[in-house]
């Protein structure tokens, strides 16, 4: 049997504000080329996991791993830089710029001519100019809005809006991508869209770390599914181990979304 290789390993972790713990000795890891969704009640520490992962809050205690490099005290932008890319629960898109500009703002991690030779239009940053655009309108493809490529992000739908932030996070080529709920405010028919892109992605190299509420996309396209509750792991496991466990559905699933 294949032994599967960590592409995040999360040891230990917890969380305190103030008197109030938001994470108690979390730990978890997502296997490479793998999507593992994370799911609980509101106030469950979620979102405060994404946080401490991608910087912008440091853990209490414990460690985190990524393909081996510790990310532990290290800033927002160094952690991007290493390859971990976040999605967040209302769109920060730039709406005002067209859908192709803002995937190319997400290219900026991956350049390497300065302000300086920008300003000067040296021949080098000129030429990454025309890289960057040319691999933007590769991404606008992949999460389908060729048509819209040109249009105003805020002239876009709110679901056309969700799939630019992924695409603003795939210019980034990340290998590990953070989803936070983004199904929230999409139909079902929208949902499924969504799940397709999940898949696209996935299949195209990159591992994926996902909150959501909606259980019909959880249980979808999970390979694992960690379940918090109250800043504590209650279980980690395959989705049918999770519609399963007793724990998970007396604190959150309930009787009826268990035999969904």
């Amino acid at each position: 049997m294949t032994k599967l290789s960590p592409c995040i390993e999360i040891q230990q972790v917890s969380k305190k504000f103030g008197g109030l713990m938001a994470l108690m000795e979390v730990s978890t890891q997502v296997n490479a080329n793998e999507i593992k969704s994370i799911i609980g009640p509101n106030g469950a520490g979620k979102t405060t996991l994404f946080n401490v992962i991608t910087g912008f809050i440091s853990a209490s205690s414990g460690s985190i791993m990524y393909k081996g490099i510790c990310l532990d005290q290290k800033k927002p932008h160094q952690i991007a830089s290493e390859g971990i890319a976040r999605t967040f629960q209302t769109p920060r898109i730039f709406g005002n710029m067209s859908a192709l500009e803002n995937i190319m703002v997400g290219r900026h991690i991956r350049t390497r001519s300065g302000i300086f030779k920008a300003a000067l239009s040296w021949p080098s940053s000129r030429k990454e100019e025309i890289e960057i655009r040319a691999r933007s309108k590769e991404v606008v493809h992949f999460i389908g809005l060729d048509a819209k490529r040109d249009e105003l992000a805020k002239d876009l739908t709110f679901a056309e809006q969700r799939s630019l932030e992924i695409g603003r996070c795939l210019a980034c080529e990340p290998g590990l991508l953070l989803m936070d709920e983004p199904a929230a405010g999409l139909d079902d028919e929208e949902q499924m869209a969504l799940a397709d892109l999940i898949f696209k992605i996935r299949d195209g190299g990159v591992t994926i770390l996902l909150v959501e509420h909606h259980m019909r996309l959880v249980m979808k396209v999970s390979d694992e599914v960690l379940v918090l509750n109250y800043g504590s792991k209650i279980a980690d496991g395959t989705p049918s181990q999770i519609r399963s466990d007793e724990r998970v559905i007396n604190a959150y699933l309930g009787r009826k979304s268990a035999n969904a």
